[in-house]
C-alpha cells in the first residue's frame, strides 16, 4: 500500500497546531469551510464536506494524544479515499511546532493519489499560516 509524506516547521506551539486539526474552527481556518467535528475524542467521526457536498468525507478518530498525536481512518467518501489513514504528528522544536503527516494505505499511486498529494502540500502551508496569525483562508469554501 502507498504513502504520502508532509512535513512543515509552524511558529506556533503543539496546542495551536493541534487546535488547527481538532477543531471546528481550526479545520475552517484552512482545509474547507464544511467541516463538522462534533465531539472531538476517540472513537467519534468527522465530516468534511467538498464542492458543495458533492464530495464528503467521514474520519473515524481512532487516537489522540494532546499535543502529540492524531489518527483518523476515513470510513466514508470517495472510493480512494475509503481505508485510507492520516496519521498527524506534532513534535515540539525551538521556536514552535514540527507537524508530520502520513497519508497511508492508498490502494495504488494513480491520478487520484497524484493530485491528493499535491493538494495536502498546498494545504500544509495554510494550516501553518492559520496556527501562526490565525489567518483564515480554506483551500475549499
Amino acid at each position: 500500500m502507498a504513502k504520502m509524506f508532509h512535513g512543515i516547521e509552524i511558529s506556533a506551539d503543539q496546542g495551536k497546531v493541534y487546535d488547527s486539526l481538532m477543531t471546528e474552527h481550526g479545520l475552517r481556518g484552512w482545509w474547507t469551510v464544511d467541516s463538522s467535528m462534533p465531539k472531538p475524542g476517540e472513537g467519534s467521526k468527522a465530516e468534511f464536506g467538498f464542492h458543495n457536498r458533492e464530495v464528503v468525507f467521514e474520519m473515524k478518530i481512532d487516537k489522540l494524544d494532546r499535543p502529540n498525536l492524531i489518527v483518523w481512518n476515513c470510513v466514508g467518501g470517495p472510493k480512494e479515499w475509503k481505508g485510507t489513514r492520516l496519521k498527524w504528528e506534532i513534535s515540539a522544536i525551538e521556536g514552535g511546532s514540527e507537524l508530520r503527516l502520513t497519508h497511508s494505505k492508498w490502494k495504488n499511486t494513480g491520478k487520484y493519489f497524484r493530485m491528493c498529494n499535491s493538494t495536502w502540500g498546498e494545504l500544509m502551508y495554510r494550516l501553518k499560516a492559520h496556527a501562526e496569525k490565525g489567518d483564515r483562508n480554506p483551500l475549499f469554501t
